[in-house]
């Protein structure tokens, strides 16, 4: 069966296409070349459809220009014309492992299932890029293969299954691969989950681009009304409980800082587990400032939810879109 690995693109030109190059690269280095590539591209205005053409050459690549559409879309265009009734969704910036074809497609070939849970991990250019990849990234034991809701990064699933989910939500333009996950579940068997399909990407390099991606990625949750328990859970925690800590170090300060020693401590544990194997031939000074970054991390990114959030129950209550 054929194979077609869609991903969309725009304004992917930066540092001369840095990023686009090496998932163009990781697909020639493919052990299972993919049948067609197809790229949608959302409108770009720099160098990146020149970047694209260069590797006609080596892939078999199908190019449309979509302008103005948002990842949805595109995603949704790019398998409408997908000439295979196997895809493959990854995204630019990327870069994939060699079996990533041949082992994210191999379930679908079998005919073991109708959607596929590849896998992602952290790609690293800074020490800073260590710690947040530690962080908010998880490893492979703090996942449940079978309830794991695969990232649209890496994720395969038969062309007609999409179909009858709907595609895409296309008015949805952040945790729209969620959603389309969950739109998947009844029309499939359950999801089968493969460790070595992984697409390595470049966490966030600075506190202000990663508060940027929380924010959106929960106003996307907003919008789609996911995930309402841990956002409230995450609203208790700051708005009732750390107010009552503060209150208990005001009057008890022992008590009180212990209380948030240990509470912080809880909080970070899991992320400083990951980080400990990472950092281990660091230097002292190093590794502690490593650490002292997870709950800094943390909380930039608690923040940024909480404030997102809210502004996508409002679009949601003012735009009345499905549930």
């Amino acid at each position: 069966m054929n194979v077609s690995v869609i991903v969309t693109v725009k304004n992917e030109g930066k540092n001369n296409g840095l990023a686009l190059r090496g998932l163009l690269d990781s697909l020639i280095d493919q052990t299972q070349p993919p049948d067609e590539v197809v790229v949608v591209d959302g409108g770009s205005t720099d160098n990146t459809l020149d970047i694209i053409a260069e590797y006609r050459k080596w892939l078999p690549l199908k190019v449309i220009a979509a302008p103005g559409s948002n990842i949805s879309q595109g995603r949704n265009v790019a398998v409408g014309a997908a000439k295979g009734p196997l895809i493959a969704a990854t995204d630019a910036g990327v870069i994939l492992s060699p079996v990533w074809v041949e082992e994210i497609s191999r379930p679908l070939r079998e005919e073991a299932s109708n959607v596929v849970s590849g896998w992602f991990e952290a790609d690293p250019y800074t020490d800073f890029e260590v710690v947040m990849g530690a962080t908010v990234l998880p490893d492979l034991d703090d996942i449940d293969p079978e309830t794991f809701l695969p990232s649209s990064r890496s994720v395969a699933f038969r062309k007609e299954t999409w179909a009858a989910a709907g595609g895409y939500p296309e008015w949805l333009d952040y945790s729209e691969d969620l959603v389309f996950d969950l739109n998947l579940k009844p029309h499939t068997p359950p999801f089968i989950f493969a460790p070595y399909a992984v697409a390595y990407f470049r966490p966030r390099a600075s506190l202000t681009a990663f508060f940027r991606q929380y924010y959106f990625y929960a106003r996307g949750d907003g919008k789609a009304n996911l995930w309402p328990r841990r956002h409230l859970i995450r609203y208790l925690t700051y708005l009732v409980a750390l107010p009552l800590i503060g209150r208990l170090i005001w009057r008890a300060k022992w008590y009180g800082w212990l209380f948030l020693a240990v509470g912080v401590g809880l909080y970070c544990r899991r992320p400083a587990e990951r980080l400990w194997p990472q950092t281990h031939r660091w230097r002292p000074p190093s590794r502690v400032r490593a650490f002292a970054l997870i709950p800094i991390i943390r909380l930039i990114g608690d923040v940024a939810k909480m404030i997102g959030y809210p502004i996508g129950l409002w679009w949601r209550w003012q735009n009345r879109p499905p549930q």
